[in-house]
């Protein structure tokens, strides 16, 4: 079933289109912390928090990353991917 097209809330009332999307990950790495500068340094960083604390970052194949209030527990589910799949590898 292609998701090309839907629209997925993230939180706040801000929406992305699922067939769109390439990651989602938390924000606290270094590498996540230096795409987020490198995003809005070119101008491709879109902030959906609507002021609330980062909760996490999706990657969409149109090079944009959107910072979102939510965290990935809550937004997985929302894309059709089944939360306990986020669980760190033992």
């Amino acid at each position: 079933m292609s998701r090309e097209g839907e629209l997925v809330s993230i939180g706040y009332g801000g929406m992305v289109s699922a067939g769109r999307l390439i990651a989602m990950v938390e924000p606290g790495s270094a590498p996540v912390k230096r795409l987020i500068t490198e995003a809005r340094e070119r101008g491709m960083l879109i902030d959906a928090t609507f002021g609330r604390k980062t909760a996490s970052v999706l990657v969409m194949d149109s090079d944009h990353v959107i910072l979102s209030g939510l965290p990935l527990e809550k937004l997985a589910p929302r894309f059709g991917v089944d939360p306990t799949v986020l669980e760190e590898d033992a």
